[in-house]
């Protein structure tokens, strides 16, 4: 039995309570945390909060060379554990499907994600939110500024009135997470009076919202990971309210973007 369990966004209590149960059932239990991790707290915290040990693999044991989980997973209860929701991922998705290809029977934990507390804490609303994309270090894809990728997607969203969550690229074995104001500076290049949300910390008992032009974003610091962006689209009158009460955007930029 292999069950693919979302963690929630920020530390050891985030996950559900059946997500909690289905790990106290587990036999074995591997992470990753390349795609994103918890930042309030550790593996080790993980392991003492569920009395279980956590064996954590890198991309390479999850996407190329999962034998061993699915082996384990053959003779006993495994449980494969994420941040945020476990199917967000294609990396999961892939492995579930070998999972199911050998005969092993399979179950999804989920958790909350990251675009549903983007949603959720911005005030716009979810079903107005159209693909979204991720903001690369320059270094990661080998160019300079923003991919052209990114920049075709967000703008086909913003020419349907859509909004656009954006994460920000994590280098999680180099201890490196794109900030808000560095995110916003590279976009500003490109879209400098633009409305964004920053949304900073989301899950943890004190998140931060920004809403502003990127590049006033882009003059501020935000703190401690995880961040990501939202370039909203054409604002419903109770979105461009909710900006303006819990991200504090001013009048003149939220009237740009009212449809």
């Amino acid at each position: 039995m292999l069950t693919f369990i979302g963690l929630g966004l920020y530390d050891e209590r985030s996950i559900t309570v059946e997500g909690r149960e289905a790990l106290a059932d587990a036999d074995r239990a591997f992470a990753e945390v390349y795609t994103s991790h918890l930042v309030g707290a550790t593996v080790d915290d993980l392991s003492d909060a569920h009395g279980i040990d956590i064996e954590v693999r890198d991309r390479a044991g999850v996407e190329q060379h999962p034998e061993d989980i699915l082996d384990a997973a053959e003779d006993a209860h495994v449980a494969f554990l994420t941040a945020g929701d476990t199917m967000i991922s294609t990396t999961h998705v892939d492995l579930r499907l070998r999972a199911i290809e050998r005969g092993i029977d399979t179950r999804v934990v989920h958790g909350v994600t990251a675009q549903t507390a983007a949603s959720g804490l911005t005030g716009l609303q979810n079903y107005r939110f159209g693909k979204a994309v991720t903001l690369p270090f320059p270094y990661a894809h080998g160019a300079d500024g923003v991919p052209q990728s990114v920049v075709d997607s967000i703008e086909a969203n913003r020419e349907r009135g859509l909004h656009t969550v954006v994460y920000l690229d994590i280098k999680a074995d180099r201890g490196e997470y794109m900030t808000a104001d560095v995110a916003s500076e590279m976009l500003a290049e490109g879209w400098e009076d633009v409305l964004a949300v920053a949304v900073v910390r989301a899950g943890s008992p004190e998140p931060t919202v920004a809403a502003d032009r990127l590049s006033a974003l882009a003059e501020r610091e935000f703190g401690d990971p995880l961040h990501l962006l939202v370039i909203p689209g054409d604002l419903h009158h109770v979105e461009s309210d909710a900006l303006a009460t819990l991200g504090g955007a001013p009048e003149d930029v939220l009237a740009e973007n009212e449809a």
